[in-house]
């Protein structure tokens, strides 16, 4: 691998199900390869990770799964990642992802049913947290929707506002995050079909439509968004598993993870139990989606699905048989062709750089 193909990426895990924590890997851009270089168990549970800016170019996030939560900051200019600063604690339980916006880092929460807010400094390691906004709601599922639990959160394609996705109450929640002051303040929710139990969202390329994928019905959601009104308004569903197969009950399915083709033709979603990945693809508009084929995902329980910068390879990292496995995308049907895995267990997330 020259130096012109070499790309990182960074793998979390479960330490409490033996994985390793935060695992650095090269890539190899021209043919989609891992190679392991280390890893770092510096804090529990890392599920999520994302990079941000930092003074020496990108810095990388992770959330401790834990009960308390904490986040933390992490130096990727060496082979292993470095905490930069000590982990913050979250004023809740369980994260499950997080992301950078308006100069914070921003954490879903899901065992508290709540957002926080954390400044990145200068150095782009986290201060204490400035803001925790809970949810409130509940849905039809008592095992599993007894209260809100925010599963993910992210900033809208404009920046301007910060939006999160409440699998226990089956909603949408859009706030406005305070540059200065690091505060949330509740703008505008959207309800979903109740049951269906929303655990992750990705924008279409345009900015202009949303798509959110359900955990605990295997559907998936289109929205418009209004980025001047701040608002989702639902235009339709559709099952991401034939639906012979959505009614096997001996194999229940739980997607995990949605993700979009950078040219906005295709849906990919991650689906444990099935252990597949679909392969949607979307009308000129991006308003509908049709599901075209299920594909293996190279391993037991795909957590989490990414597609690198050009396009051609996604990512998916499995979770329960713990490793990471990556396909070539056809560019013109969008189904995605098995290439290769390495072992990282109880892997969690992919972040690509």
């Amino acid at each position: 691998m020259d130096g012109s193909s070499a790309g990182r990426a960074f793998i979390g895990s479960f330490t409490s199900a033996g994985g390793g924590g935060i695992t650095a890997a090269a890539v190899d851009r021209n043919t989609g390869a891992l190679t392991v270089l280390g890893s770092t168990d510096a804090v529990p549970d890392p599920s999520f990770l994302t990079v941000g800016p930092s003074a020496a170019g990108a810095a990388l996030y992770a959330v401790g799964e834990s009960a308390p939560g904490v986040a933390a900051a992490f130096d990727v200019s060496g082979d292993v990642p470095a905490l930069l600063g000590p982990a913050r604690s979250v004023d809740a339980d369980a994260p499950t992802h997080l992301a950078i916006a308006a100069g914070h880092l921003v954490t879903a929460n899901y065992g508290s049913g709540s957002v926080t807010v954390l400044p990145v400094l200068a150095d782009g390691s986290l201060g204490a947290a400035t803001s925790v906004l809970s949810h409130e709601g509940s849905g039809p599922d008592t095992d599993r929707q007894e209260g809100p639990h925010a599963h993910q959160v992210l900033a809208d394609p404009s920046g301007d506002w910060v939006v999160s996705v409440d699998l226990g109450a089956d909603s949408l929640r859009v706030c406005s995050l305070d540059p200065a002051t690091g505060s949330l303040r509740p703008h505008s929710q959207t309800a979903l079909r109740p049951g269906t139990g929303p655990r992750h969202l990705a924008f279409h390329p345009k900015g202009r439509l949303a798509y959110v994928l359900g955990e605990l019905e295997p559907t998936l959601t289109v929205c418009r968004w209004d980025p001047a009104a701040g608002r989702f308004d639902v235009l339709g569903e559709t099952p991401v598993l034939p639906e012979h197969e959505r009614a096997d009950d001996a194999v229940r399915s739980y997607p995990s993870e949605v993700v979009v083709a950078h040219d906005g033709r295709f849906v990919w979603t991650a689906n444990r139990g099935h252990d597949s990945i679909s392969v949607l693809t979307l009308d000129e508009a991006g308003e509908r989606a049709a599901l075209v084929a299920t594909v293996g995902c190279g391993g037991h329980w795909p957590r989490d699905l990414t597609l690198d910068a050009s396009g051609q390879w996604l990512y998916a990292a499995n979770e329960h048989s713990g490793n990471v496995s990556w396909f070539a995308v056809d560019a013109e049907t969008g189904v995605p062709q098995h290439a290769g895995s390495i072992e990282i267990p109880a892997a969690s997330c992919v972040v690509l750089v």
